[in-house]
């Protein structure tokens, strides 16, 4: 009889933070969409997936458009792989533009003359950043507040007009969709329900079809689509009141590396919301309001609270344990701290009790 540790540490497998794959590439083109609001804390969320963790490997995908950095699935960014983001952003981008548009009313009878602006000025000179692309709409008569600009660009991107550009250094910056994507895939409604359900649940797995509803943005009943025909290439199980899905194959005995640095953006929490508390057998962490802090896992588990501060010369995690921990557990957090700080490339410090 499976347990809840048992789909957690499975699902350490599916995502990639146990037994890491070659390459951000594969990571994002596996997971199918990575949150990505957070740019410094989700370049982690991808490396902490590879085997050889690089700041470069991710960067130089974003400066070659091979992955994007863009509005789909949620209102928020996520990084999507060159080849799906088109078919992902046609199958969700209904439910989400209300959420934006909502916001957008004051602006309803300026939204055409704003898209020609923006998409005349990608033209002349793309790759600019939000500032850049802010004085240029007021050049033309324009004037918009950050906010308005912000939620102008999700606007775009949901009708895949603009998409991130060439990032300059850590700034993110805007492009013309069809500049990035020349030769965008394009998929059916059900033939896209059902790929968006294969690969989550591969990726995701186990995993229920309101954790796929809510990471989508989909209704129920396009998900079971999806899954209908999606037929006998996922496997399925009961466990409590909830029935979960997974890719074809059986439950991981273990995880390596056994301990994880986790903001609370990583899939490895917001990648689900129905069953998301298998990662919390034990019940340390509050179910009311959402903290905006980092966790500490050791075999899929959380153990402790995890705050990241970074400075020139070295990177602290403050870590607080919700429970005494062994020495193993101790250690394999250590490890993922290290493994973390060498992917900065920062000295290492550590705060707080480990045992």
């Amino acid at each position: 009889m499976l347990t809840d540790r048992d789909i957690a540490r499975w699902r350490l497998h599916s995502q990639h933070l146990a037994a890491p794959v070659d390459g951000a590439e594969n990571v994002v083109r596996s997971l199918l969409a990575v949150q990505a609001e957070n740019p410094s804390q989700s370049a982690w969320a991808v490396a902490t997936r590879t085997r050889e963790p690089h700041q470069a490997d991710l960067a130089g995908l974003l400066a070659s458009g091979r992955v994007l950095r863009t509005h789909v699935l949620r209102p928020t960014w996520h990084y999507v792989h060159i080849d799906d983001v088109l078919w992902l952003i046609e199958l969700t981008r209904d439910r989400v533009l209300p959420t934006v548009d909502q916001q957008l009313a004051p602006l309803a009878d300026r939204m055409p003359a704003l898209a020609d602006a923006v998409v005349e000025v990608l033209t002349e000179l793309p790759d600019r950043t939000r500032g850049e692309l802010a004085e240029s709409l007021a050049q033309r008569g324009h004037e918009l507040t950050g906010m308005q600009l912000m939620l102008l660009a999700g606007h775009l991107e949901l009708h895949a007009l603009i998409c991130s550009g060439a990032p300059r250094g850590a700034e993110h910056t805007y492009a013309l969709f069809s500049d990035r994507v020349r030769a965008p895939r394009r998929l059916e409604r059900d033939e896209a329900l059902v790929e968006l359900a294969l690969r989550y649940f591969a990726s995701h797995g186990p995993a229920t079809a309101r954790d796929l509803a809510y990471w989508a943005t989909l209704t129920l009943t396009d998900v079971r689509r999806g899954l209908a025909g999606a037929g006998e290439r996922l496997e399925s199980f009961e466990h409590g009141d909830r029935m979960y899905w997974h890719a074809p194959g059986e439950p991981p005995a273990s995880a390596s590396p056994p301990g994880h640095l986790l903001q609370v953006l990583d899939e490895m929490y917001r990648g689900y919301q129905d069953s998301r508390w298998v990662l919390d057998a034990d019940g340390l962490l509050s179910r009311g309001r959402e903290t905006a802090i980092g966790m500490a896992l050791v075999d899929g588990q959380v153990v402790a609270a995890m705050k990241r501060t970074v400075t020139a010369r070295a990177v602290t995690f403050e870590l607080r344990p919700l429970r005494p921990l062994d020495p193993e557990e101790a250690e394999a957090i250590q490890n993922a701290a290290a493994r973390y700080a060498r992917y900065l490339d920062l000295e290492l410090r550590l705060a707080g009790m480990l045992g």
